[in-house]
């Protein structure tokens, strides 16, 4: 299960707390460099989310968002956590967080928007369905659908969707996706990912299979912007 990013380092013992009771790791880091960075980048080829503290100044955790999101794989969801006088300035850069949450700051508040926001993009811990638009995937039972009819997968082509599923909308490369799905110890070559991504749409069928989006010279991402997940 990949880490919730936390600012500022270290961050607030009610914002730990909260992660840690929804059942995540976390990782904390000082500023927007070190959240952009390659170290960080690094250390975790994807974060599950995030949670922003503005108690060094807006302006800064702004910048920290901007960081966040503007990496490879950009980060979402995304928790700001902010003062009642903070508000005002908020307006026009809802593109920087996903949901906010104002001081004091309350645990069960923060776990419980956080673990809305990652049921919405199917990350909840506790989530045996993900659901996005006319796809469902049962966890459970190891079964895939598309707009009700069942998808007759390989094993491989249903933990390839899951997990471009599990992360909509962020752009894997062949390469990570290589060892995301197949493990670091598989040694095929990256026409590996282009089969089963092709198999895959064929599967989905014609109307269904641009929820599988090429990136040009990246890879491959999850999702049709035209929905939300769950929508």
């Amino acid at each position: 299960m990949d880490p919730i990013v936390c600012y500022p380092n270290p961050a607030p013992a009610e914002v730990l707390l909260a992660i840690t009771e929804i059942g995540y790791p976390y990782h904390c880091v000082a500023n927007a460099a070190e959240a952009e960075g390659d170290e960080a980048r690094m250390t975790n080829l994807a974060w599950s989310g995030a949670v922003v503290v503005a108690s060094s100044g807006l302006s800064e955790a702004l910048s920290v968002c901007r960081a966040l999101r503007k990496r490879e794989q950009p980060v979402a969801p995304l928790l700001l956590v902010v003062d009642p006088e903070q508000l005002a300035d908020l307006s026009l850069r809802e593109d920087l967080f996903d949901d906010f949450s104002l001081t004091p700051m309350n645990v069960s508040e923060i776990s419980t928007r956080l673990t809305i926001e990652l049921e919405r993009q199917g990350r909840g811990v506790n989530a045996d369905i993900v659901d996005f638009g006319p796809l469902q995937i049962n966890l459970s039972t190891y079964q895939a659908a598309i707009a009700g009819r069942v998808l007759d997968l390989t094993y491989m082509e249903y933990e390839l969707l899951r997990f471009l599923a599990s992360h909509p909308a962020k752009v894997f490369s062949r390469e990570t996706l290589l060892s995301r799905v197949w493990g670091y110890e598989y040694y095929g070559g990256a026409r590996t990912v282009d089969v089963h991504i092709r198999r895959l749409r064929a599967k989905l069928g014609e109307e269904h299979a641009h929820l599988i989006q090429t990136v040009r010279s990246v890879g491959y991402r999850f999702g049709n912007y035209g929905w939300s997940p769950g929508s």
